[in-house]
């Protein structure tokens, strides 16, 4: 295999929001040479944080590429946002790396965040490294947060440098290690030890040596077996650093240079081929000379260069003026200009190789998770779908200004194209649009990026309960409609019956007419007025379900009778069987899983049982965390986003889905029917 890509290093920064990813990164960009002066993010002048969003916000909203140079290596740093409610835009990029650096604050210790992020790194294989930041504020405990990490995020994972006893530099225990300098933890020699013993567990040869025949072992015999055990999950690294100071960022940007797997080294992502059961795992290798596989990771909106996609190379090479397909695709696209983002600015390239990450712009059909290819070998090849974390807030929304629909419509459908993790629902029923997203938050930033950056602004309000209504007994009804204004009249006479049907068995509707009472031609006419009744309601002007109505009797007039006489005639007779058949109100009840610490498993129950919910189960579930499931009616939760912030601290997270309809309480159903009659 070729080696040309043994210098490039894809590497992700997650972690809680506040933990200094962003000033983090700027500081990399500075100590390698890649600007010449370190933006700060409370001005809004870092390389990373380029929206006017950000700068306003204070903090990252979406995932910046970035990149740097430093010991002949290429480094592709992407920096994500780690405000909870944009977990999933962080999420969305993880295919593109082999590695993830976890950022925790010195100060705040393992955060919600910091736990997420560990859990999609576990799942992804990604190899880890956890940089500790802000090591030098005061009133840090960085010895209890050592062991806190080991504790909760696994024994594997070691210092690679360790805070001097003042905390204003730290001490290298791996490359050059520092044995005579005190360090603020253990020993470097025990440090070094540790690390060293844990390396050469995954190779026996290399073991015997070191602990047979007593030899030291150096970092480039290391090297293979180091990578190893990065893979395997079997060493995560912890790096001690201060952002602010620059204490120990040369000994990260050894570690993320010398130590952090190539595109050759890392786990690669799945690929797979077909669809479904029949979906097949299919190799892709980092080499040149090979088709082109592409992936698509990221798509962003620019109002003046239009849609801008950004993909990583995964085998063969992108050159301007290829011809590629994207997924399926019978029709190639031209691959016009091919470039480099460092932040918001771009730079031209001739070609890219597998490791790579490059953009393309005003290429419409580019969408997230799309493949690139050059032959129809590759048609049907796709990653394994990433599975976001559930939407937890939802808002109807509406064009504030008549004539702006359409618009609304273009606008949704490029908010969803850049962010993967909100979703658009068109309730019908409800006539509403309802935009969906992880948190309140997140649904606030789109309607101000709606109103700033398309120049859209909308209405927002709370979606609709979706009430029904049903009956619960047999009943009859009949209705004469007459109608006489002179000339030519209307009539028509029917008489039905109706009868409840279980719950989702929706609408039955047959005639039992005989001897032409009521001409054939005329039955669909009293249907229609039925379904009138069925859509708008009887009691409190929600659609009706679950009910079967038999039109068995009528009379009609051979000179007044007509359609419209007998649409009048079967809505009445349907209102009239209606009220003597014990109508009802129905509403939603969802099934929810909550997971959340084991110490909020108590508040959580206490507050559904608040909430006319019932718990059905629980299970413990990793890290101290458990999962309860429950039955809650969807008025009373559905906005539980902000609920379960505040019982957990952001530390807890939700699904929904419909599970089925129940009778509302008398009460709640009176308040409904009154006003719908006032």
């Amino acid at each position: 295999m070729a080696a040309f890509n043994d210098h490039i290093r894809n590497i992700a920064l997650l972690g809680h929001a506040g933990s200094g990813k962003t000033a983090l990164a700027e500081t990399l960009l500075h100590a390698s040479g890649a600007i010449n002066q370190k933006g700060e993010v409370s001005r809004g002048s870092t390389v990373s944080d380029f929206t006017d969003q950000e700068k306003a916000a204070g903090h990252s909203l979406e995932t910046s590429i970035l990149q740097f140079d430093h010991f002949n290596t290429h480094v592709n740093l992407l920096d994500t946002p780690g405000y909870p409610d944009f977990f999933g835009r962080a999420m969305s990029i993880l295919p593109a790396v082999e590695s993830v650096a976890l950022v925790i604050n010195a100060q705040n210790g393992i955060e919600p965040v910091t736990r997420r992020a560990f859990e999609q790194m576990h799942e992804r294989k990604k190899c880890g490294l956890i940089i500790i930041n802000k090591c030098d504020q005061p009133e840090v405990d960085l010895e209890s947060l050592l062991m806190d990490i080991q504790d909760q995020l696994g024994a594997q994972c070691l210092p690679i440098n360790l805070p001097s006893e003042d905390s204003s530099r730290m001490v290298d225990c791996y490359f050059e290690p520092e044995y005579d300098t005190p360090t603020a933890l253990s020993s470097v020699a025990e440090a070094h030890d540790q690390l060293i013993d844990q390396v050469v567990e995954v190779d026996e040869a290399l073991m015997e040596l070191y602990l047979e025949q007593e030899q030291s072992l150096q970092p480039p015999q290391l090297h293979d077996p180091f990578e190893q055990a990065l893979r395997e999950d079997h060493l995560i690294p912890v790096c001690f650093t201060s952002a602010e100071t620059d204490a120990g960022i040369e000994q990260l940007l050894h570690t993320l240079c010398e130590l952090m797997p190539t595109p050759a080294e890392g786990n690669p992502p799945l690929f797979l081929k077909g669809e479904g059961e029949k979906a097949e795992p299919v190799s892709v290798i980092p080499d040149p000379e090979l088709h082109t596989i592409a992936h698509v990771f990221k798509v962003s909106m620019d109002p003046y260069i239009g849609r801008m996609g950004v993909f990583r190379v995964h085998q063969g090479t992108v050159r301007n003026g290829d011809q590629l397909f994207l997924g399926d695709a019978r029709k190639p696209v031209r691959i016009a200009h091919l470039l480099k983002l460092q932040g918001s600015k771009t730079t031209e390239v001739s070609e890219a190789f597998p490791g790579d990450i490059c953009a393309v712009a005003k290429i419409d059909s580019l969408h997230f998770n799309g493949v690139l290819h050059d032959s129809h070998d590759e048609d049907h090849h796709h990653l394994r779908d990433l599975q976001f974390p559930p939407s937890m807030a939802s808002l109807a929304i509406s064009p504030a200004h008549r004539g702006d629909e359409q618009k609304l419509s273009e606008v949704l459908h490029r908010l969803v194209a850049e962010d993967p993790s909100l979703t658009i629902e068109h309730r019908e029923r409800e006539n509403e649009t309802v935009l969906l997203g992880l948190g309140e938050t997140h649904l606030q930033l789109s309607i101000e990026k709606m109103a700033k950056v398309y120049g859209l602004e909308v209405a927002t309000a709370i979606p609709s309960i979706p009430y029904r209504e049903t009956i619960r007994n047999k009943a009859e009804g009949h209705h004469r409609h007459k109608k006489q204004n002179g000339g030519s009249g209307q009539f028509g006479e029917v008489f039905l019956r109706i009868e409840p049907l279980p719950r989702g068995a929706g609408f039955e509707f047959a005639s039992e007419v005989v001897g032409g009472v009521i001409p054939t031609q005329y039955i669909p006419a009293v249907e229609k007025g039925v379904r009138e009744v069925m859509l708008s309601g009887a009691i409190a002007g929600y659609p009706m379900q679950d009910i079967r109505v038999v039109v068995y009797d009528g009379k009609h007039h051979s000179v007044d009778s007509k359609e419209i006489a007998f649409v009048a005639a079967g809505k009445k007779a349907f209102l009239d069987a209606i009220q003597k058949a014990d109508p009802v109100v129905l509403e939603p009840f969802v099934e929810m899983d909550i997971t959340v610490p084991n110490q909020a498993m108590g508040d959580i129950t206490g507050h559904l049982a608040s909430e006319r919910g019932m718990v059905t189960g629980t299970d413990a579930g990793r890290d101290m965390k458990v999962t309860v499931h429950a039955q809650a009616p969807l008025a009373n939760v559905s906005g539980y986003s902000n609920t379960l912030k505040s019982m957990t601290g952001g530390d807890g997270e939700y699904s929904m889905q419909f599970s089925h309809y129940d009778c509302l309480p008398v009460p709640i159903q009176k308040e409904l029917m009154k006003a719908w009659q006032s």
